[in-house]
């Protein structure tokens, strides 16, 4: 096993735990429950894949899913969800960087007097430490909260990049899902920050809830590497039926149409229609991301219309010759089978009349 592999599946699960144990002890602290530390025992599921993951795969990571980022999300959801649900009656004041500030400069001089007649170096760490830790007690409930959700965000992609890849993607591949994973967190952090944040939305649990469940919802899409790498075909008749042929040539561009329609900016857009038609909650900035949201969905359609219709001219042309394709890095192959050739007919379902002009059209 590499030691850069190694070290890198390590310390990103590392930072995964610690991240979820800070998760943790929000929930604790804002509760003031100690029950709630039971929730740290869900990292026993990452610390499990770990040793796994080592033991099988020498650290490199699975085709398609990263089991380590859905552990993660696992992990900290629920300390969000508390977070979320409780949100607390403390609120930040008009200028909440300014007093944090002052907070931080007394506690240090403090900290400096205590520690100025004692010796070495030992106490003033420890002494710093805990006026470090008491100055973090001192922000409010909210700015913790939103800080979560963007770390959170931050670590699946960075997470993500550092993971070990398997043999399976490659590095263009992991570039391009990274960039993907870029813009989808910030538009599920915008979703979620902007829709919590409205006033009649916090006095309406259930809509809390709803509005958290989508976004549970929309954070499934980051365990799954569809979106870069295409299925590949069995050289079996059952693989060059028209939905294998669509599948195999166009798998990760109809995968990000289905993250969008069903995963993101559909129930987003969902989400903020019902806050506006039926709760009649408006604001600048819903209404532009209910219509960002209307575009993209629009957008995603049109591309779904323009890869049926240029898979239906692919086949009418390798029909006509005879021929039919599997994957696009994969050439064509003959077509023998008769029943393979009615389907492809049946699909393409052209009249009789245009096959006897299609010397002429070719011509």
């Amino acid at each position: 096993m590499e030691l850069m592999v190694l070290l890198n599946a390590l310390v990103t699960r590392l930072l995964f735990v610690l991240h979820s144990l800070i998760g943790v002890w929000r929930v604790t602290a804002v509760k003031k429950e100690p029950k709630y530390w039971l929730l740290a025992l869900l990292n026993l599921l990452l610390c499990l894949e770990t040793g796994l993951t080592l033991k099988f795969k020498q650290g490199r990571g699975y085709k398609w899913f990263s089991p380590a980022i859905f552990l993660y999300l696992i992990c900290i959801v629920p300390s969000l969800w508390l977070l979320e649900i409780h949100h607390g009656t403390q609120y930040c004041g008009n200028e909440p960087g300014a007093v944090q500030v002052n907070v931080s400069n007394q506690d240090f001089n403090q900290s400096r007097e205590s520690s100025h007649g004692s010796e070495g170096t030992d106490h003033h760490i420890i002494q710093t430490a805990k006026v470090f830790v008491n100055q973090l007690s001192t922000i409010c409930e909210t700015v913790w909260t939103l800080a979560l959700h963007q770390t959170f965000l931050l670590l699946l992609v960075v997470g993500r990049w550092l993971l070990p890849i398997g043999v399976e993607i490659t590095r263009d591949q992991l570039s391009q899902l990274l960039l993907m994973f870029v813009g989808t967190a910030a538009d599920i952090l915008e979703f979620a920050s902007e829709t919590l944040d409205i006033e009649d939305v916090r006095k309406n649990y259930a809509l809390i809830n709803a509005i958290l469940a989508v976004w549970t919802w929309s954070m499934l899409q980051f365990p799954l590497d569809l979106a870069v790498q295409h299925i590949g075909c069995k050289p079996s008749a059952s693989a060059r039926r028209i939905p294998s042929l669509l599948l195999c040539r166009y798998s990760a561009e109809l995968w990000n149409i289905g993250v969008s329609l069903f995963i993101q900016d559909g129930p987003f857009f969902i989400v903020r229609s019902i806050l506006m038609g039926h709760f009649r909650i408006f604001n600048q900035m819903l209404v532009f991301f209910t219509a960002k949201n209307i575009l993209v969905v629009t957008l995603q359609l049109y591309r779904l219309a323009v890869i049926m219709l240029d898979f239906r001219a692919t086949v009418l042309q390798k029909s006509r010759k005879g021929e039919v394709c599997c994957c696009p890095c994969e050439p064509y192959e003959a077509h023998a089978a008769g029943h393979q050739e009615n389907e492809m007919k049946e699909f393409v379902a052209f009249p009789p009349k245009e096959e006897s002009q299609a010397p002429s059209e070719d011509h």
